[in-house]
């Protein structure tokens, strides 16, 4: 929004030619985000602490060692879609067609996100995962298809090769990219059981993809690094700047002992942000490296309940994977910052695809 009321005028103020600039703007986002986070946070956790007196929201399935967490209020992701979605809107060019898609993704699955923790923490009881699941694929397609009709390209990119590439079919890429936004979103979901755990990785994603898609909106380094040049992807790194400033300032609430819970309006948000970031940026199944840790903590769930149903065995003590190693004896803290420094591992090593191809 600031861009199309002050560049207009570098005509009469040559200074205001510096909104033009997509980095200038991005570190504005960072910032802006984070502001919003400090000046509001302390206030919404006060009125989440209010609304949800008295219930409580721990899990059952969840080490015992949870239980001292009984009253720490959830839904604390407002905060994250709130900066997010302000700080964004404020700094990114409206008349770009991505900008649209991406708040629409966003905004959808945290809503979707949002009905089901308050329906948790009124009535006790989330929305049916089946009907969270249908919500979810809803609003996949629906992106997915308004990407198809403003003829984006439906090309899959193959990591590590420069030309190695797949053209997909309309109907392919619609169930590909639902599948692409679902699991991310999901994923990112199941990650959300430690004090910090989930948004740490998330950021990670996202100063990745903040490279990835400021590089594939820059026609030069876009060409140089032989990646897909996307129109309007620059406002994507501003996107992702405002989601690295957004979760940066709710880590300062969540981080152990959490103030305050992300809960499924905050997870599903930011895992729908992220998985629709990659595909627009061309760089779906590098998600699978970046996301790593989100992926592991997906794969555990679904190994255990293969398992135990075939055999009547289960191969981790808890899932997901963190709460194997909490029963192991690791302390929360350990936890969560080694599952960080994967996480920084495997974004390196997604950054070496620049070079690599």
């Amino acid at each position: 929004m600031i861009y199309h009321l002050l560049y207009p005028l570098h005509v009469t103020y040559g200074a205001l030619r510096v909104f033009r600039y997509i980095s200038f703007r991005l570190f504005l986002a960072i910032l802006t985000a984070l502001f919003i986070n400090f000046l509001f946070g302390p206030w919404v956790i006060r009125k989440l602490k209010e609304m949800q007196m008295g219930s409580d929201n721990i899990r059952e399935d969840v080490p015992k060692t949870h239980q001292v967490k009984t009253g720490t209020p959830t839904m604390g992701g407002i905060l994250i879609a709130i900066s997010l979605m302000l700080s964004f809107l404020l700094w990114a060019r409206w008349d770009e067609k991505l900008t649209w898609i991406i708040t629409f993704s966003t905004l959808s699955f945290g809503l979707i996100g949002f009905f089901d923790d308050y329906n948790k923490v009124r009535r006790r009881k989330g929305i049916l995962a089946k009907s969270k699941i249908q919500l979810q694929v809803g609003a996949s397609l629906i992106v997915c298809a308004a990407l198809v009709y403003f003829n984006f390209d439906t090309t899959l990119q193959i990591p590590f090769f420069k030309e190695l590439s797949f053209r997909m079919p309309i109907w392919m890429f619609l169930v590909f990219g639902s599948l692409v936004i679902v699991g991310a979103s999901n994923a990112v979901n199941l990650t959300d059981g430690l004090d910090g755990l989930a948004i740490g990785p998330a950021l990670v994603t996202a100063m990745t993809y903040m490279l990835f898609a400021y590089i594939a909106g820059h026609e030069k380094f876009a060409d140089y690094l032989q990646i897909v040049k996307v129109n309007g992807a620059g406002e994507l790194a501003i996107f992702c700047g405002a989601l690295l400033g957004a979760g940066l300032g709710f880590l300062w609430f969540n981080t152990y002992p959490a103030q305050v819970f992300m809960g499924d309006v905050g997870s599903l948000a930011l895992g729908a942000a992220i998985g629709t970031v990659a595909i627009m940026v061309k760089q779906e199944l590098l998600l699978i490296v970046v996301g790593g840790v989100f992926v592991l903590e997906t794969l555990s769930v679904m190994i255990q309940v293969i398992s135990f149903k075939t055999t009547g065995k289960r191969v981790f003590r808890m899932a997901p994977l963190h709460h194997h190693f909490e029963l192991k004896g690791w302390m929360e803290p350990k936890v969560i910052v080694r599952f960080w420094i994967i996480s920084i591992i495997l974004a390196i090593l997604a950054l070496t695809t620049l070079k690599l191809r």
